[in-house]
């Protein structure tokens, strides 16, 4: 098939495109810079330039790649510019969305997050509500609207994404205010996905039935969990404690549906990937 992978250079893309590859697709991805054309066909993929918040020239690329799949990983966090990534869920979504349906494109599959459901001790499942009240609801909840207008649309609700050129990384975001002992052990729960197996999930999802879906590990943890194993990987003191009376936060979320439709996670659980991390080890290794 071929298929049109927006935000072809982010995390996930620039581990997607080879899977999609070496499965026999052919791929066209896109990027707002020219400088990263080379990278995308040093990958095996054909260069899009195009800026995904300009309308007409999203209906232009898609038009001239005539796509049988759109694959959409556009995010814009880099500067954790958290409104810039918003107004591109929102705009880039609804360009991307109607821009596939003027070209006769059927099936899009779009990456959204996990961490938004609604507050709860139980396993987050795929049928729970959404929390309105948290801050990047207005753009997650447009975008998956927007995916589900399409004849058959995917939305792949990706847990917290770490790996090599993630903020979780040693020289990543997290990693920084890990050093600076910023962060403190609380029971707030997060879910996490190795981003390659984020970008195994997407490939899957080629043959998925439409409808949104979780990508996680199998072990969901609060920070008070995974803060000290993650700061021992990154060679950091053991963060402070936040207090007794914390109150817990977030909700941990199930990956039954995801595994139900036969995807594994090559690593199993955030334990693993951090201690691969300490190792050194830049690729997966996969977990018992």
């Amino acid at each position: 098939m071929k298929i049109l992978l927006a935000g072809a250079t982010g995390v996930v893309g620039r581990r997607l495109i080879p899977l999609l590859v070496q499965a026999g697709h052919e791929v066209a991805g896109t990027t707002r810079r020219t400088e990263r054309t080379g990278l995308l066909g040093d990958l095996g993929a054909t260069p899009v330039v195009v800026d995904m918040l300009h309308g007409p020239a999203v209906r232009k690329a898609v038009a001239q790649v005539r796509p049988d799949i759109v694959i959409h990983q556009l995010t814009d966090l880099s500067e954790e510019d958290f409104a810039a990534n918003s107004r591109l869920r929102i705009a880039g979504t609804r360009n991307l969305v109607d821009a596939a349906k003027a070209a006769g494109v059927e099936t899009m599959i779009a990456q959204s997050i996990a961490w938004l459901y609604v507050p709860g001790d139980t396993a987050a499942v795929e049928t729970d509500p959404l929390d309105s009240s948290l801050l990047p609801y207005e753009g997650v909840a447009a975008l998956e609207e927007a995916v589900g207008e399409m004849p058959h649309g995917v939305v792949l609700r990706y847990g917290a994404l770490y790996g090599p050129g993630t903020w979780y990384a040693p020289d990543g975001a997290i990693a920084e205010r890990v050093r600076a002992g910023s962060l403190r052990p609380t029971p707030s729960w997060t879910s996490f996905v190795h981003a390659d197996d984020a970008a195994s999930a997407a490939l899957a999802a080629l043959d998925w039935p439409a409808g949104a879906v979780n990508i996680v590990d199998d072990e969901p943890a609060t920070t008070a969990d995974w803060l000290p194993v993650y700061s021992a990987a990154l060679g950091a003191p053991t963060p402070g404690s936040a207090g007794r009376h914390a109150a817990a936060t977030g909700r941990p979320v199930s990956n039954a549906k995801a595994l139900g439709l036969g995807w594994k996670p090559q690593v199993a659980s955030w334990r693993a990937g951090f201690a691969q991390m300490e190792a050194g080890v830049d690729g997966p290794v996969p977990s018992s």
